[in-house]
């Protein structure tokens, strides 16, 4: 492999540790204008998730400009998680011939409602959090993603309740979306597959804002555990609230929409307390090796969770593919697919090495179980997650 595709953890500017960008800079910028997008839910019930993705994708453009001289630009395009608004910013994006590789969608919903047209304007999009397993089973050899899929999550999250929560009776809810829907049935499988019933499921709309009747069900099913993979992490409190208010019990269990500390920690104000959710990616404060980018993101932005560095590895490897087409003198949206495709990073943010399989699934991915205690979000780790994991993705 030549020099230009290894990734680097040196010291650059002012001694900060810039992590995932080629080590050979370039004598000078290149003479065109070069853009990267990124799609996201910057307003509405996930802006907190949908802002997080985006400073992080920032400050990877910052970093990457730091090290080699350009000057790349970030192109931002709220979706809102709407697929229909997902079309129309996908289609500003298509129009805009500088743009030569996309960050996001950020919901499989929107992943589906634009893959199609990305594929035909051969622009690549990465994704840091679709996790639907189908979006890479489909064709669109445009599309790629740095998480794992809900082949991974929905047999470590059934597992999990199954054998180490040590429940018979599950009570699950989807949000309507293809990534709710598709998780839910992926963790009811493993989880009848453990020993499990399945007692009871039903649907709510992203725009509900009562869950009172929905909590009469629940506490008559005598469910030990929910499941709710929702997209909003406040619904997920709102949920906790009620049924708290209504005295049931039993567990709740999240999917990766839920880690967040505002959202569904705070706004529960205690009710989340002892709850668990499953995320596709490391907590990276634990990680030594990137001890100065958090601190960098921290002093800049504030706090995170476990949305923002995968938006920083997907943004590296666009801005990475970008630069290895320019330098073999190929500058086109053709050839950052190939490259994107051809990424082999030794150490991404995320702590591990980061490529791609023949299908644009990351190889060698994990989810990882997390659990509410003092307002916090803490690592909790397991057996049977790490072997649902090793079964369902690829190895290197």
């Amino acid at each position: 492999m030549s020099s230009v595709r290894k990734s680097f953890v040196g010291i650059l500017l002012f001694a900060f540790v810039l992590v995932g960008f080629n080590a050979v800079a370039l004598a000078q910028a290149p003479e065109v204008n070069v853009k990267i997008g990124i799609l996201g839910p910057f307003t509405g019930g996930a802006a907190s998730v949908g802002t997080e993705q985006l400073n992080w994708a920032k400050l990877a453009v910052e970093d990457f400009n730091a090290a080699t001289g350009w000057s790349v630009e970030l192109v931002e395009g709220d979706t809102a998680l709407d697929p229909a608004t997902a079309i129309t910013v996908a289609e500003s994006f298509i129009a805009d011939s500088d743009i030569y590789g996309l960050v996001g969608p950020a919901g499989s919903q929107e992943v589906e409602a634009i893959a199609s047209n990305l594929k035909e304007a051969r622009l690549v999009h990465i994704s840091s959090s679709a996790t639907r397993t189908s979006l890479t089973q489909s064709g669109y050899d445009t599309f790629f993603r740095v998480v794992p899929t809900d082949a991974a999550q929905g047999p470590t999250d059934g597992a999990f309740i199954a054998n180490e929560l040590k429940a018979t009776q599950l009570f699950v809810i989807d949000d309507q979306t293809s990534y709710s829907s598709g998780l839910v049935d992926e963790t009811s499988t493993a989880f009848e597959a453990a020993g499990g019933t399945v007692v009871g499921r039903d649907s709510v709309k992203q725009d509900d804002t009562d869950f009172s009747t929905l909590v009469t069900k629940i506490k008559a099913s005598n469910a030990e555990v929910i499941f709710f993979p929702g997209q909003i992490a406040s619904q997920g409190a709102l949920l906790a609230t009620q049924l708290q208010e209504q005295g049931v019990t039993a567990i709740l269990f999240g999917g990766d929409s839920f880690i967040s500390v505002d959202d569904f920690i705070l706004g529960a104000a205690g009710a989340t307390e002892g709850a668990y959710v499953s995320g596709f990616a490391p907590d990276i404060h634990n990680l030594e090796s990137q001890a100065d980018l958090v601190a960098r993101y921290t002093e800049k932005y504030g706090e995170f969770g476990t949305y923002g560095p995968a938006a920083y590895a997907a943004t590296t490897v666009v801005l990475e593919a970008i630069q290895r087409a320019y330098e073999a003198g190929n500058l086109s949206r053709e050839a950052v697919r190939d490259e994107v495709a051809n990424t082999d990073q030794t150490l991404s943010v995320l702590g591990t090495p980061l490529s791609f399989d023949e299908n644009g699934d990351v190889k060698n991915a994990a989810f990882y179980i997390f659990q509410v205690k003092d307002n916090q979000f803490q690592y909790i780790p397991t057996v049977t997650s790490a072997e649902a994991t090793a079964e369902a993705t690829p190895a290197s």
